[in-house]
């Protein structure tokens, strides 16, 4: 699999893939220092869940401005101002007295995350040649593997003996990053081309939802939901369900590892198809068969079972995210691409807000946690019939 022969496109991939990294990092940290911070607060679950969500709407508001002000002021700028809003609110997050101080924090840095991602995916959509530009979107992708990976790591070495603090402190570190992002990338050159003539915002939303491009902004909004939508659903709570069916391997940094490490060939054989095949038929094939997982991994019975249940659903949800990103930035015109990257992934973080909430109250019902999966198993299939029916194959095509 040959990628990106041009130097500057590597460089910026690979730039560009830090700050992904970071993103996924500093996402990936939260949910191994709520534990901690339970114990140390005395935080009941309603405060958990509440400190657990605030990041993903904190994500939804950022992914919906920064994409809108990415059509206007440039990818670039965006993107390094995202990097140092989420940096240093995670930063700050460090010196928190109180549960409402660390509440304000999370979600300014929600705002950060969120609006990083739909913009450095646009910015590297953009910059690349028609026939490898979705690979190098997915390897982009790839990066969130290793940003867990790190925050898993930072977990095993850094919280038990250090605390919660030190490790938000480390989500600072990418405010130092971007001092480098700003010489070392520069801006999209299809958005230079559009610089000195910006459609006002009134005008780009009517255009993301004018009749030439309303069936896709539809396939992408369903598209984005149903994927956060069971992505933050079923994988908080991947630990807690094992332990309702009464097998210790829980909330270990094994646990964790193992999965994480199966999102990496989940992204390269995406990253692989997606030129091969095209975007279609990887979301297509890789959601089928996340639904599938789910739906295996939700009537697993023995521990075997769940880890490989769960593998393949790390291995196949996390391909489908990878080509997600890859073909959304591909459905609309420069002047707009930010705004509708941006305002999809927005509605997707919506999902993310929901699903986990809802899971835990149909869990405190006592709702068989096999049902619950499969209400999982019908909305990823609603995702894939949606690119399916209503999506338009983009692979190898130009932008305009």
């Amino acid at each position: 699999m040959t990628l990106l022969r041009n130097p500057k496109q590597r460089k910026l991939l690979f730039s560009a893939g830090i700050s992904w990294m970071f993103d996924a990092m500093d996402v990936g940290m939260i949910s191994f220092v709520v534990a901690a911070l339970a114990k140390e607060w005395k935080l009941g679950p309603e405060q958990i869940g509440i400190l657990t969500s605030i990041n993903s709407v904190g994500m939804a508001v950022g992914a919906a401005a920064a994409g809108i002000m990415a059509d206007r002021f440039g990818r670039k700028s965006v993107l390094l101002w995202t990097l140092l809003i989420f940096s240093v609110a995670s930063g700050l997050s460090a010196f928190a007295t109180g549960f409402a101080i660390l509440c304000v924090l999370r979600f300014i840095t929600g705002v950060g995350l969120g609006g990083e991602l739909p913009v450095a995916s646009t910015l590297v959509s953009e910059s690349m040649p028609a026939e490898e530009r979705g690979r190098a979107v997915v390897l982009l992708e790839s990066f969130w593997a290793l940003g867990w990976i790190a925050s898993a790591l930072i977990a095993y070495f850094v919280i038990p003996d250090y605390g919660w603090r030190v490790a938000f402190a480390i989500g600072a570190l990418p405010a130092l990053y971007a001092i480098y992002l700003r010489r070392a990338i520069d801006d999209s050159p299809r958005f230079a081309e559009i610089r000195k003539a910006p459609l006002s915002l009134k005008k780009r939303v009517a255009i993301v939802w004018s009749q030439e491009y309303r069936r896709s902004t539809i396939m992408l909004w369903i598209l984005w939901f149903t994927v956060i939508f069971s992505y933050y659903g079923m994988f908080l709570w991947l630990p807690t369900v094992m332990v309702l069916k009464g097998f210790s391997l829980v909330r270990s940094f094994e646990y964790v590892l193992i999965m994480t490490l199966a999102q990496l060939p989940g992204y390269f054989t995406a990253a692989y198809f997606i030129e091969k095949f095209g975007r279609k038929f990887v979301l297509v094939v890789y959601l089928l068969l996340t639904a599938v997982s789910a739906a295996w991994f939700g009537n697993s019975t023995t521990e075997g079972m769940l880890m490989a249940a769960g593998i393949c659903l790390s291995f196949f949800n996390l391909g489908a995210w990878g080509g997600m990103y890859a073909y959304t930035p591909e459905l609309y015109p420069t002047a707009i691409r930010s705004t509708g990257s941006g305002l999809a992934t927005s509605f997707g973080r919506i999902g993310g807000i929901i699903a986990p909430l809802w899971v835990g109250v149909l869990v405190g019902r006592s709702v068989d946690i096999g049902s619950i999966f499969m209400i999982f198993f019908v909305t990823i299939i609603i995702g894939a019939l949606a690119v399916l029916f209503l999506g338009k194959e983009t692979k190898g095509t130009e932008l305009i």
